[in-house]
């Protein structure tokens, strides 16, 4: 089942270094409509639950650690092919092999600290957008 819709989190590395603007700026400029967006701080609670499917890796801990430590930017996106032309906006998950003018490349600091979250399936959109946002906040 293909949408055009994605989720997106903006991390708390790029909140904090005050991106939120420039990355917002990318999104919108390369053609994606913002349906839903909310500035939020997940609990380790809903960090835990978002991220179950790394429960078993070894960087699980770092990774609530690191997503409860201050606020985050969610964002419900609209456009054709959303999944796949966002997750090229985003660049390579490591920064350091993110293509040039990716958003990754351009603001994350580390592959552990890099920027943004970009849904990897149209099933995955689907069911993140529904974790941050409820029907009547998507427009």
């Amino acid at each position: 089942m293909m949408t055009n819709r994605t989720f997106t989190m903006i991390k708390p590395d790029a909140v904090e270094n005050g991106h939120i603007g420039s990355i917002l700026e990318k999104i919108t400029s390369a053609g994606f409509k913002i349906l839903a967006l909310k500035k939020t701080q997940l609990t380790v609670a809903d960090a835990e639950a978002f991220y179950s499917v790394h429960s078993e890796r070894p960087f699980f801990g770092e990774l609530v650690e690191f997503m409860t430590r201050g606020p985050i930017v969610a964002a419900v996106l609209e456009k054709e092919n959303a999944v796949n032309d966002f997750r090229v906006l985003i660049g390579a998950t490591n920064p350091a092999e993110a293509a040039e003018g990716t958003i990754r490349s351009l603001y994350a600091t580390s592959m552990g600290e890099n920027a943004v979250h970009g849904s990897d399936s149209d099933e995955n959109a689907a069911i993140e957008s529904a974790f941050h946002f409820s029907g009547r906040e998507i427009f």
